[in-house]
This record gives C-alpha cells, structure tokens and sequence, in this order.
C-alpha cells in the first residue's frame, strides 16, 4: 500500500500545506528524542519515510511521501500533499510543551 493512501486511510481530511523547507526542519528538529519512530509506528510506515518527509532523502529504506520542495527563500518552498505526519508532529509538540508546563508546576 502506497504512503498516502494508507495516511489518508487514517485521516481522510488531510490537505496540502505550503511552508518553506527551513520551517519543515524547525518543526522536525523541535520534536522531542523518539518522535520519528513514534509517528512511524502509530501510522505504520517506516521510520525512514517519516525522515524523508522531514527532508530526509534515504529512499532505500524509506518511500517518497508527497512534499515537493520549490526553489526559493528560507530553504525553499514545501508543498506537503499530505499534512498527517505534519498534523501528528504539532500534536507531539503541544503534549511535550502541556509536560513541560505540569513539570513546571
């Protein structure tokens, strides 16, 4: 089963974002340790394809996975066709920094 069909499979409204490549990398190296095989694991693709996703280019291992990146300012601009591995990044994010808070406490 190819990688957009089996995201979209698990989140049917997903849409195509456009942000420049270097916030792609802010957002992937902002994760916390662990996350690449978190979301691999939850949407049952290879952790390589969720780095390739994030700019990574091992397609040995991992599969393409719809972003194409355009020539242009901060890294370029980066179509995502699909926004799940996007989607699931944020949601990490906003539960680390709601840990982060709590601990804070």
């Amino acid at each position: 089963m190819k990688l957009n069909k089996v995201i979209n499979l698990q989140n049917k409204e997903a849409m195509t974002k456009t942000i420049t490549f270097n916030e792609l990398r802010r957002l992937k190296d902002s994760l916390p340790d662990g996350s690449t095989h978190r979301i691999a694991d939850e949407l049952g693709i290879s952790v390589e394809t969720v780095r390739n996703y994030f700019g990574g280019h091992n397609f040995k291992d991992g599969k393409s996975c719809g972003i194409h990146i355009e020539p242009g300012p901060d890294g370029g601009l980066v179509v995502l066709d699909d926004t799940t591995i996007f989607e699931r990044a944020l949601q990490i994010l906003a539960e680390n920094e709601e840990v982060s808070e709590v601990q804070q406490a």
